[in-house]
């Protein structure tokens, strides 16, 4: 069985009150991993902006 049946198996036995806990939890992991992205292309963009800046880069793409 995989995980995700697993899941929907446990959660026909999570009583109502709990549900919305277990849809804020969902919610904060999505969100987790989209921050971790973010991060990754932010340190990504400044890593690569070093080079993008350079005269010798501007001079490379005058061409096209």
């Amino acid at each position: 069985m995989e995980v995700k049946e697993l899941i929907f198996k446990e959660i026909e036995n999570v009583p109502e009150p709990y549900l919305m806990e277990i849809l804020d939890f969902i919610r904060f992991l999505e969100n987790k991993v989209l921050e971790q992205k973010m991060e990754l292309a932010l340190a990504s963009e400044a890593s690569l902006g070093k080079d993008w800046l350079k005269p010798d880069e501007d001079k490379a793409w005058e061409a096209l």
